[in-house]
C-alpha cells in the first residue's frame, strides 16, 4: 500500500446485522484513489450491504467508513448527501425512469440538483452518452433499447456529474458474453478517462479477472482473501479456490443441496 493519503475509501472493523442475524462481522478493506477493486462472493454474502455502507445508506451497528479521510458513519443527512455527491452508481438493473427520454435519464441528477439550463445539462447527456459509445439515442425511450444500451446509458448517467467515485452493482449481470465483455471494456476505458476510484460488486469472474486491480473475497462476513487478480485466480485457500472455479463441492455449502 501507499501512503494513507492515497487512500480513498477506508473500512474499518465494519459490524452489521438484520433480524439478528449477522451480515457484516468485521469487515476491513481499504481502495486507493484511482484503483480499481472488485469485491467477490456468493449469493448473501453481504456484498450489497457492504456497498451500502460505502455510499452511507445504511449505518454499521459498529466500525468506521472513510472517504477521503472522513467517517460518514458520523455525519448528518446534510453532510452525507454532499459526500453522495462524489459518487457515481451503476445500478444492476440500469434503474432507468421508463417515462423519461434517455437524456433526461443520463441528466437526471444535474437536472435535480443543479441550476444548471435543461439546454445545458441535454448537451452535458450527449457528450456523456458518446462517451459510452451511444449516439443519437437521447431521444429514445428506455423501452427502445437493448439490455446492453441500457447498461450503457446508466453508465453515461452515473458520470453525468463527473464523480470521484464510481460504483458498480453486478455490471455484466443479464447480459450475452459479447455485451458483457463490451461492458468490461467500457468500465476500464471510463477509468483510464476519468481517473475515477472504482468498487465494483460481481459474482462474474470473467469480469473481476479483467477490470480489478485488486480483487477481495466476502465470506462468513469478512474479507478472507484480497489480492491481484492472479494471486486470487491460483489461491490456495480453499473457500477461494471453490468459489473462482465454480466447483459444487468445497467448504461452500449450497443450501438444500447435497453433493
Amino acid at each position: 500500500m501507499a501512503g494513507k493519503n492515497s487512500v480513498m475509501i477506508e473500512i474499518v472493523d465494519l459490524f452489521k446485522s438484520f433480524d439478528n442475524k449477522d451480515v457484516l462481522k468485521g469487515v476491513n478493506l481499504q481502495v486507493e484513489k484511482g484503483e480499481s477493486l472488485v469485491i467477490i462472493g456468493g449469493s448473501g454474502s453481504g456484498k450489497s450491504v457492504l456497498m451500502k455502507h460505502i455510499i452511507g445508506l445504511y449505518k454499521p451497528e459498529r466500525g468506521k467508513v472513510l472517504i477521503d479521510g472522513v467517517d460518514i458513519t458520523e455525519l448528518d443527512e446534510k453532510d452525507l448527501y454532499e459526500i453522495r455527491k462524489r459518487f457515481g452508481m451503476l445500478f444492476q438493473s440500469a434503474a432507468l425512469f421508463d417515462s423519461m427520454p434517455v437524456w433526461e435519464n443520463v441528466a437526471f441528477s444535474l437536472l435535480r440538483h443543479t441550476r444548471l439550463p435543461a439546454r445545458k445539462a441535454r448537451e452535458i447527456a450527449i457528450e456523456k452518452l458518446r462517451l459510452v459509445g451511444l449516439k443519437d439515442v437521447e431521444d429514445l425511450m428506455p423501452s427502445e433499447l437493448s439490455g446492453g444500451m441500457k447498461k450503457r446509458v446508466g453508465l453515461a448517467r452515473a458520470i453525468a456529474h463527473e464523480p470521484e467515485i464510481i460504483l458498480y452493482d453486478e455490471p455484466t449481470t443479464g447480459l450475452d458474453p459479447i455485451m458483457a465483455d463490451a461492458i468490461n471494456d467500457l468500465i476500464i476505458r471510463l477509468r483510464e478517462h476519468l481517473r475515477v476510484t472504482s468498487v465494483t460488486i460481481t459474482h462474474d469472474m470473467t469480469s473481476a479477472y479483467k477490470i480489478a486491480d485488486t480483487i477481495a473475497m466476502l465470506y462468513d462476513g469478512r474479507i478472507i482473501q484480497r489480492g491481484t487478480p492472479e494471486e486470487i485466480r491460483n489461491s490456495d485457500n480453499p473457500v477461494v479456490r471453490q468459489f473462482v472455479t465454480g466447483s459444487a463441492k468445497g467448504p461452500i455449502k449450497i443450501e438444500g443441496v447435497t453433493v
